[in-house]
């Protein structure tokens, strides 16, 4: 567990993305928009199985801010207003770990509701997205 904790987290406002910097030299560079799509948060994974909300419109989300809760995770803050997803040690690195196969499933399951990164077509709600199994 200790290997999951990062020794360091960098903040680029600039490029949007959080840089995660492990003891063993081990880091990802993981995007705004890949985090708050992946976010832990109700509003994303819903209160059960089967609830989950997929995210459409967040290409531009940036990252405001990252704040410590206690010793075990963070809370990111981006500009669409979301700061409710506490991001755990081990679900950080697990996102890092299955950054290509979590983006790919995301862009299969837009897909498959007729939505993109930008917007949903007008008159279309998407709700309880079942993610497919990361293997």
């Amino acid at each position: 567990m200790d290997s999951q904790i990062p020794n360091a987290i960098k903040l680029h406002k600039r490029s949007a993305t959080l840089e995660l910097i492990y003891a063993d030299q081990t880091s990802f560079v993981l995007s705004a928009e890949f985090l708050r799509v992946h976010s832990p948060s109700a509003e994303v994974r819903g209160h059960g199985k089967g609830q989950e909300v997929l995210q459409v419109g967040k290409r531009g989300v940036k990252l405001l801010k990252a704040e410590p809760v206690g010793n075990y995770a963070i809370k990111l803050s981006f500009d669409d207003g979301h700061d409710t997803g506490i991001y755990s040690w081990p679900y950080l690195y697990e996102l890092g770990s299955n950054q290509k196969a979590r983006w790919d499933d995301y862009l299969r399951r837009l897909t498959e509701a007729g939505a993109t990164r930008d917007s949903l077509p007008d008159g279309v709600q998407v709700i309880n997205i079942k993610p497919a199994p990361i293997d």
